[in-house]
């Protein structure tokens, strides 16, 4: 594929609101995990939350899409000069030129759960207030984050679990050289709900403290909530340009939701995104594990990664600092990858002692510092919905 320069990102996360702070809690190694506080959920875990959405409704003419899940996208939106860097891009290209990709899961499903909670006790009828086609429908944040930023090109939800907000970067590469537009807003937002409380909880996937990815003694994933957004344009690459390189989707449909234990729907994902920018193993600098902190996850995709890259390509999990935020994990995590490329650091696993010693690969502990050239990012999925992303630094 053609690169493309990534000219403009933004993403309010449990770290905090806007690049600086997210960059600061990954320096720092700080985390924005919290013990479960939230609605009625009786559930010991632990649970990256952002603070102040309950105080934040939208109004005017997005008053009609209000939720969580709008409200986390606004949030984002309006935070790192972003709706300045697309007003411009915007006059450069014109509003029909520009489409918009957002990644989520469960979108405003968070809305529909209180309505049911508000049913009338006579008819069991849904409140009159419950907006399903503003709300919990899938394409609803794409569709503010349109209208937000006042564009008029394509628009499209992508929803494959957890590789929702990966996937994004893919399709919008294909939607540039197909010619549909100039440039691509692309992001993900996904927001703290009932149902991935319990459902997780269920699946006995919930860690009762901070996540541990790669430790010996892991038992589960903390849930976090994110929003992030990256502009991606067909520009000339200056020295020190973020640029998207290449990117890799494999489904290996091994299981609902356990990936193959050997990892290879997640290698396949790896290997693609290799040849996809024409890249080999030993450019890679460093990979941004997918890294949950379940045992099956971190288990397969240590296998994927040794296989792919030998033992010699330091990897970490950053889901220690904001939690797993499911559909917004894999925009987050991009920019955390692009901090990497633009700084020279490798962060270590927060919160994480005791590496399995089953693991093979070279997982960092502790952060280092070095200039990073090609790193990779990696976002997998319940029914292995895989998908890797490469990005570099020009000059």
């Amino acid at each position: 594929m053609n690169s493309l320069t990534v000219t403009a990102m933004t993403t309010v996360n449990p770290l905090g609101r806007g690049l600086a702070a997210t960059w600061d809690g990954l320096y720092q190694n700080r985390h924005g995990l919290r013990p479960n506080d939230f609605e009625d959920a009786a559930i010991d875990t632990w649970i990256g939350r952002v603070d102040g959405l309950e105080k934040e409704p939208l109004e005017g003419n997005l008053a009609d899409f209000d939720c969580r899940n709008n409200r986390l996208a606004v949030i984002a939106l309006r935070q790192d000069g972003f709706e300045q860097a697309v007003a411009r891009a915007r006059t450069k290209y014109g509003a029909d030129r520009i489409g918009v990709l957002v990644g989520t899961t469960t979108s405003g499903i968070l809305e529909t759960e209180m309505a049911y909670r508000q049913r009338g006790s006579r008819n069991g009828n849904l409140p009159p207030t419950l907006r399903y086609r503003c709300t919990q429908n899938v394409f609803s944040v794409s569709d503010v984050a349109r209208r937000h930023l006042c564009l008029n090109g394509p628009a499209a939800s992508v929803s494959t679990a957890c590789s929702s907000s990966a996937k994004v970067f893919a399709s919008a590469s294909r939607w540039i050289e197909a010619g549909l537009c100039d440039a691509v807003v692309t992001g993900g937002v996904d927001s703290l709900c009932l149902m991935t409380l319990y459902g997780f909880s269920s699946l006995g996937l919930l860690s009762d403290m901070p996540c541990r990815p790669c430790d010996v003694h892991r038992n589960g994933l903390s849930i976090g909530e994110a929003a992030g957004f990256a502009l991606l344009e067909r520009t000339h690459e200056a020295d020190g340009d973020i640029v998207f390189l290449g990117y890799g989707e494999s489904t290996d449909a091994y299981h609902m939701s356990t990936p193959h234990p050997e990892g290879t729907g997640a290698a396949a994902a790896m290997q693609q995104a290799l040849q996809c920018a024409g890249l080999t193993p030993r450019d890679i600098d460093y990979v941004n594990m997918h890294g949950t902190g379940t045992q099956a996850n971190d288990r397969a995709e240590d296998q994927a990664i040794e296989r792919t890259f030998g033992k010699r390509t330091p990897c970490s999990s950053t889901k220690g600092g904001t939690g797993h935020t499911l559909g917004a994990a894999g925009i987050v995590e991009a920019i955390l990858t692009i901090f990497c490329l633009r700084y020279g650091l490798l962060p270590g696993i927060i919160h994480t002692r005791q590496l399995d010693p089953d693991f093979r690969s070279r997982i960092l502990l502790q952060s280092e510092r070095r200039p990073v050239r090609f790193a990779m990012s990696n976002s997998f999925g319940f029914g292995g919905n895989n998908c890797s992303l490469i990005f570099g630094r020009t000059g």
